[in-house]
């Protein structure tokens, strides 16, 4: 346990220090947003309709930006076949490793929700729903990416092969989270439904997601 808590704030620490990448998908989540208002013009309407998709594809986009770093530092200074070959779990590593990128990456893009939901003309009711769907549904987008990062830090040039497995895994989060939004935002349809399935893929993530990128680790480390 004490290895896994001293992972955890290792790899926080080198996400948010400069070059980490969590600064940088905040920025690029916040100029997703800050470009869809020039995009679809004046119309307030609009933008309050379609404002929780932009978030949530926002959000998505980022944390795939983000993700090619969750072992390639690992992997560039020679500590990856280090931690492959300790007594700790290699599944308890994995899901310590996406627990600790969440918290850089994923923390700070629901922290700017709320600020930058007022570019998409959603009152607070709207913004905070549209944050706390993303509160739960953020972990199953990392925990599904890493996979994927998985998959692409055993291969040479694997970056494209990161985009074409998670995003298509993405999806069925990205569906139920803007459902979600949208039911909080239309209060016609019921927002417990599509919230009970966002959490559900997040704990199935959470469970299968450690043990596929374990997998795939020691397939490629062999």
């Amino acid at each position: 346990m004490t290895a896994l808590v001293a992972l955890i704030r290792r790899d926080i620490g080198v996400g948010l220090r400069a070059g980490g990448g969590a600064l940088i998908g905040v920025l690029f989540f916040v100029s997703v947003v800050v470009v869809m208002p020039f995009a679809l013009g004046p119309d307030l309407a609009l933008l309050k309709r379609i404002g929780p998709a932009i978030l949530w594809l926002g959000a998505m986009l980022a944390s795939l930006l983000t993700l090619d770093r969750l072992f390639t530092a690992d992997q560039d200074d020679g500590s990856l076949d280090l931690i492959a070959m300790s007594r700790t779990p290699l599944e308890l590593i994995c899901a310590a490793k996406a627990l600790a990128h969440w918290i850089a990456a994923g923390v700070p893009l629901i922290v700017a929700t709320p600020l930058i939901g007022i570019l998409l003309n959603l009152d607070a009711p709207a913004t905070f729903a549209v944050a706390l769907t993303l509160l739960v549904g953020t972990p199953a987008l990392t925990f599904t990416g890493m996979i994927g990062a998985a998959l692409a830090v055993t291969l040479r040039r694997g970056g494209l092969l990161l985009a074409v497995v998670v995003l298509p895994l993405s999806i069925p989060i990205l569906i139920f989270g803007v459902a979600a939004s949208n039911a909080a935002l239309s209060e016609q349809v019921s927002f417990g439904t599509p919230f009970s399935i966002l959490c559900a893929l997040s704990l199935f993530t959470l469970v299968i997601g450690p043990f596929a990128a374990a997998a795939s680790l020691r397939q490629g480390l062999d």
